[in-house]
């Protein structure tokens, strides 16, 4: 990628009320901290991955590990770290557990960052 340049402003002049509004809306930050993890969780491409296959249905880490062509042991291990995350959650049928997506915002996340990318 090249790089684009960012424009600035030639002049320095502070517009007060923006400033003061933006302030007064911002989160705190342990709140904005906790947002900038959860999008971490999105930056790893077996995660995504596996985020993605969890859309079309619950799936065991057998069968994850197997779609992406990595052992069960980091399925297992990016698995966990979504877990962490609230990101899926996991069911037990006798000797199998199947995860699905936490809910239907982490649907959501995963449709529109792919409809962002293919425009």
């Amino acid at each position: 990628m090249g790089k684009t340049e960012v424009e600035c402003c030639d002049v320095t002049c502070i517009h007060n009320e923006n400033v003061k509004l933006a302030l007064e809306q911002m989160p705190d930050e342990e709140l904005l901290n906790s947002l900038a993890d959860f999008y971490k969780a999105f930056a790893d491409g077996t995660r995504v991955k596996i985020l993605y296959v969890l859309q079309k249905s619950e799936m065991c880490v057998c069968d994850l590990a197997e779609i992406l062509g990595v052992t069960q042991s980091a399925v297992s291990h990016q698995l966990r770290m979504l877990k962490q995350m609230k990101l899926v959650k996991n069911r037990r049928d006798g000797k199998t557990v199947y995860y699905s997506l936490a809910d239907e915002h982490i649907q959501s996340i995963i449709s529109q960052g792919m409809e962002h990318i293919t425009e």
